[in-house]
């Protein structure tokens, strides 16, 4: 299969979805795994993505099953833009590619954990991780 080089336009699932919490419209996603994922009312999946040799974390995204399809089969990273309201493959337009390594759901399948090769920054601001801004944290008087 063919991965598009820009945002591949696409209708994606509405919030009313079947009672059992399943995706909203047909995809080629496995069966077996779309079973075992918990999704948000839009049809949506957490993905937490790191880079796969320092364990890094870079990003959060979205993934519906389409998505996920897509991930799993071409072995690019393709998240669902909830602002753009299509899919987009990372790297497409800004040449940042993550080429994926392995893809984890969790427990509650509820959250995806895809490790990646990064190429270039992983952040749209240019950064390498989304997460460059450090919170204060003063748990000291909170140990006994």
């Amino acid at each position: 299969m063919s991965v598009p080089d820009a945002p591949v336009t696409g209708a994606h699932p509405r919030p009313s979805g079947p009672a059992d919490g399943g995706p909203a419209r047909p995809s080629r996603l496995d069966p077996a795994i779309a079973a075992r994922l918990r999704r948000t009312p839009d049809g949506l999946v957490t993905a937490v993505v790191r880079a796969h040799d320092t364990g890094e974390v870079l990003m959060v995204a979205w993934m519906d099953d389409e998505a996920l399809h897509r991930t799993l089969t071409t072995g690019r990273a393709t998240y669902w833009s909830r602002s753009r309201r299509e899919y987009w493959v990372k790297g497409a337009t800004s040449g940042h590619h993550q080429y994926v390594r392995s893809v984890a759901l969790d427990c509650d399948g509820d959250a995806l954990l895809v490790s990646v090769e990064q190429v270039g920054a992983a952040c749209h601001t240019g950064h390498r991780s989304c997460f460059f801004t450090e919170l204060p944290v003063d748990a000291a008087g909170d140990r006994s």
